[in-house]
C-alpha cells in the first residue's frame, strides 16, 4: 500500500497515473491512493443527504431521491474521472461509491423531517463536502499528470459538478448561478492545495491546508451573507 510506484514524466506514453508524489518520509505523508478514496467517501455521503432533501422537497418517490442523491454525490467525481480519462469512473469500479449515496438517501427518505429542521447544520455539511471534493478533485487531477492550473479548475469541477446536475434535474438554477459564493472558494481550496504539492509539501498538510480554505471561506459566506456580484439595473432584454 505505502510501495512507491515507478515514477513517469508527465505525458510519457502508458496506461494509468503519472505519480509524481515523493516517497512517505514522515507520519505527515499518506498513500494519494488512501487520502482520496477517504476524501471521495465522506464527500459522497454530504453531498448526497443534499441532493436527497432536494428531492424530498420536490415530492419525488424513493427512486427519485435515490437517483438525486446518487447523482449530487457522484456527478462531480464521475465528471472528474471521465475528462482525466481514470476510466472506469471510481463511482463504477468500487461498490463502495454506490452504496454511500444509497446509504445517504434512505436516511433522508426516513428521516427528512428531522433534517429539514436542520437545515442550517446541513448547510454546514455541504461545506465540509466541498472542501473534501475540492481537494480530491485535484489531487487525483494531479496523479494523472495534469498542470497545476488544470488541477485545480478540476478540483473545483469536483466539488460543484453534482450540485449542477442535481439542480438541472430538479429543474432548478444551480445555486452557483445564483450569486452563491460556492464555486470560487473550491477553485481557491483546490488551488492551494495544487500549489502545495508542487511545492512537494506534504501531502496530508496540503490536503488540510486546501480543505481549510475553502472550509472557512464557504461558512463565512454562508454566516455573514457573502454573495457574488449581480448584474444592476433591469435586464437589456
Amino acid at each position: 500500500m505505502w510501495g512507491e510506484p515507478t515514477p513517469r514524466r508527465r505525458g510519457d506514453a502508458g496506461d494509468g497515473p503519472v505519480r509524481r508524489y515523493p516517497p512517505r518520509v514522515s507520519s505527515w505523508d499518506l498513500d494519494p491512493a488512501v487520502l482520496l478514496v477517504v476524501l471521495d467517501l465522506v464527500g459522497i455521503f454530504v453531498f448526497a443527504i443534499s441532493g436527497a432533501l432536494v428531492a424530498v422537497r420536490k415530492d419525488l418517490d424513493v427512486f427519485g431521491v435515490l437517483v438525486l442523491a446518487g447523482t449530487t454525490g457522484l456527478g462531480g467525481g464521475f465528471l472528474r474521472d471521465v475528462l482525466i480519462g481514470a476510466t472506469p469512473p471510481a463511482a463504477l469500479a468500487d461498490w463502495r461509491y454506490l452504496l454511500v449515496p444509497v446509504a445517504a438517501g434512505l436516511v433522508v427518505f426516513w428521516f427528512h423531517s428531522t433534517l429539514g429542521r436542520i437545515e442550517r447544520q446541513v448547510n454546514v455539511f455541504d461545506a465540509f463536502g466541498l472542501s473534501l471534493f475540492c481537494v480530491a478533485g485535484a489531487v487525483k487531477a494531479l496523479d494523472y499528470g495534469l498542470g497545476p492550473l488544470p488541477a485545480a479548475l478540476l478540483g473545483m469541477v469536483t466539488g460543484i459538478g453534482g450540485g449542477m446536475i442535481r439542480d438541472v434535474l430538479a429543474g432548478r438554477v444551480p445555486e452557483i448561478f445564483r450569486g452563491e459564493l460556492y464555486a470560487t472558494p473550491a477553485l481557491a481550496g483546490a488551488g492551494v492545495a495544487v500549489v502545495g504539492v508542487e511545492l512537494d509539501a506534504p501531502l496530508l498538510v496540503m490536503a488540510v491546508a486546501g480543505a481549510g480554505v475553502c472550509l472557512v471561506w464557504r461558512l463565512l459566506a454562508l454566516w455573514r451573507g457573502w454573495h457574488a456580484p449581480l448584474p444592476r439595473g433591469p435586464a437589456s432584454v
